[in-house]
Order: structure tokens, then C-alpha cells, then sequence
């Protein structure tokens, strides 16, 4: 059930949509500019006083004052839903990285920092083969982690073949040494 509130609300966001889009149409600039040029020619009509000039001040002013609000309204609302949809897409990819969903959140630092990691990103991708390779955070903290999983795994297969080979070293020459002793 909607409340008194809800329906001014939804009674001004429609009133500032439809303003908007009244006023970023061809014949409202047609009518503005007719409206400066009917107040050039009546000048002389009125001696350029300064109420002539006061006229199109007031005007101006009081139509820009009202339109910044009613701009701004319908501008949050559209940033609003692209946010929502661009959410969706990436909330939806099985590829994409969710940490970018609702990222208008973070700090400026913050987003600073995932800046810098796509930079990095682009430059990784010029080094590719292919334009066709992609990369997401989450991929490449993946990568990152397998990587490091198979050096670790490197590492310990490498030390175990060195014991080893030092164990299968250390052998024949006790195997050497042992015979020459039995002889």
C-alpha cells in the first residue's frame, strides 16, 4: 500500500521526467531563444532601462534555479538505474568479478587501487596473442593463486628430487666403498 509520501514522490519524479524531457526537446530551445530575441528587439522600445534588463535577469535566473533541482532529480534517478543494470550484468556474468558490484560505494582510494589493477590488466592484455583473452579480478587472483600453488608444489617435487638424487649419490659410493672394503 503506498503512503501520501510515496505518491508525492512518485508525482514529482514524474513532473521533473516529463520537464526534463519537455526541456531538452528542439522546440523548447526554439521558444527560449525566441523569447531572447523578442527581449533584444523590444529594447529600444524601452530605452535599454534597467527594468528591461532586470526582466531577463530575473527570468533567467529564477527558470535556472528551479531547472538545476528538477535536473538533478532526474539525473539521480537515471544514475540510479544504470547503476542497478550494470549490477545486474555483472552480477550476472559467471566471469565477471562480483567485487565490482556496488562499487560507487567505495572510497576514492579504493577505487584508485582497482583502477591501477586494470591498468595493469591493459597491459596485459597487449601483450597477449589475442585481442579475444580476458581478465577479471577474480581470474586473476585465481591465476595468481594457481601459480603460486604449482611453485609451491615446484618447490617441494624439487627438494624431494635433490634428496633424492643426494640419497642415490651417496649409495654407490657407500655400495663402492663397501665393496673395496670386502675385497
Amino acid at each position: 500500500m503506498k503512503t501520501k509520501t510515496q505518491n508525492k514522490n512518485s508525482a514529482f519524479e514524474k513532473f521533473s521526467s516529463a520537464v526534463c524531457k519537455a526541456t531538452g526537446s528542439t522546440p523548447a530551445f526554439i521558444i527560449a531563444f525566441l523569447i531572447v530575441v523578442v527581449w533584444a528587439v523590444s529594447g529600444p522600445f524601452f530605452d535599454y532601462s534597467e527594468t528591461w534588463q532586470l526582466v531577463i535577469n530575473t527570468g533567467t535566473t529564477i527558470i535556472t534555479f528551479l531547472m538545476v533541482f528538477l535536473i538533478q532529480k532526474a539525473q539521480n534517478k537515471d544514475s540510479l538505474a544504470i547503476q542497478l543494470k550494470l549490477n545486474e550484468l555483472v552480477a550476472s556474468s559467471e566471469f565477471s568479478s562480483n567485487s565490482l558490484v556496488d562499487i560507487e560505494s567505495m572510497t576514492e582510494e579504493e577505487m584508485e587501487i582497482v583502477q591501477k589493477y586494470y591498468r595493469r590488466l591493459s597491459e596485459l592484455a597487449k601483450k597477449d596473442e589475442t585481442i579475444r583473452t580476458s581478465h577479471s579480478i577474480a581470474e586473476a587472483h585465481e591465476q595468481h593463486a594457481r601459480k603460486d600453488k604449482n611453485r609451491t608444489e615446484n618447490r617441494t617435487k624439487n627438494s624431494i628430487e635433490t634428496k633424492s638424487k643426494n640419497k642415490v649419490v651417496k649409495k654407490p659410493n657407500s655400495t663402492t666403498t663397501s665393496k673395496t672394503a670386502k675385497k
